[in-house]
């Protein structure tokens, strides 16, 4: 009989949201599969854990995760943990987690914090729909690609950031999505935890003359629906007329009705729309 997968979440900062039942998990699987053992041993030895650990990390998450599956296979159970927070969010566990499925190894997971749910719900920004984005690529063209997808972004977003590229990151934030509001949140459920409501301007003067301290984690307010509908409904101004109709008739108006509306937009009369289109 196969053993099982245990995606145990751990504290991110304080040892007291370590539920009870992540720590008789840890003290009763076969294996410990942690990002970092150097890291995470201080946190065994907290919990007097003992049980066996072996690396899962960034590096090695193919050729371990075969591993793994493999003691599953002969009826060992894995528990899989992160340095901080639940394994498998932006996290090579998903690897793992993904192999389980195809092996038919059963995946089960045990709740606990995560910083991006606990900043959101300290932000102050709407929580009913968000979107988790981490940390940006480093590579440019996709960096660029991302911040161009936020543009339009109505959802509230989160973000992760290191503090030596806080400042880089906020420059680039306010020029694709202008001035939003923003919450800064690091340190989060340690004792100097900070929430700090600002905008994205503001936090940008602020980091240019203080340094950065910390992982920070960045909750961004979404374009409004009306901000965006407004931005629909003037798309036309860089438009021809030509290209204009292309648009109507595109969303699956017929030629007269896309005329109608042509003209409605640009204040002009029907007529004028139809003499144009039809001297070119």
């Amino acid at each position: 009989m196969s053993g099982m997968l245990y995606i145990c979440a751990t504290p991110i900062g304080n040892l007291g949201d370590m539920t009870p039942r992540v720590v008789e998990t840890l003290r009763g699987v076969d294996l410990i599969a942690a990002e970092d053992t150097r890291n995470s041993i201080r946190l065994l030895n907290h919990f007097e854990i003992k049980t066996s650990m072996t690396s899962y990390h960034e590096y090695n998450k193919v050729e371990k995760a075969d591993y793994l599956v493999a003691q599953m296979q002969q009826g060992k159970d894995v528990a899989l943990i992160t340095d901080a927070g639940t394994p498998a969010v932006s996290d090579p566990g998903e690897v793992l987690v993904a192999k389980c499925h195809e092996a038919g190894i059963r995946v089960t997971s045990l709740p606990g914090a995560a910083a991006c749910i606990t900043a959101l719900t300290l932000s102050g920004l709407s929580t009913r729909r968000f979107c988790f984005e981490a940390f940006l690529p480093a590579d440019r063209k996709e960096r660029g690609r991302i911040l161009e997808e936020l543009k339009q972004e109505s959802r509230t977003m989160i973000l992760y950031e290191a503090p030596h590229h806080l400042v880089k990151t906020l420059g680039e934030l306010n020029d694709a999505l202008g001035n939003r509001r923003l919450t800064l949140c690091r340190e989060l459920t340690k004792k100097f935890e900070t929430v700090l409501p600002t905008t994205i301007e503001e936090a940008l003067r602020m980091y240019e003359r203080e340094e950065p301290r910390g992982e920070y984690v960045l909750v961004i307010e979404g374009k409004s629906i009306q901000q965006k509908m407004e931005e629909e409904k003037n798309a036309w101004r860089n438009m021809s007329i030509e290209q204009h109709m292309a648009y109507y008739e595109k969303e699956g108006m017929d030629e007269k009705s896309a005329m109608k509306q042509v003209a409605k937009d640009r204040g002009v009369s029907k007529r004028d729309i139809y003499q144009y289109l039809l001297s070119n």
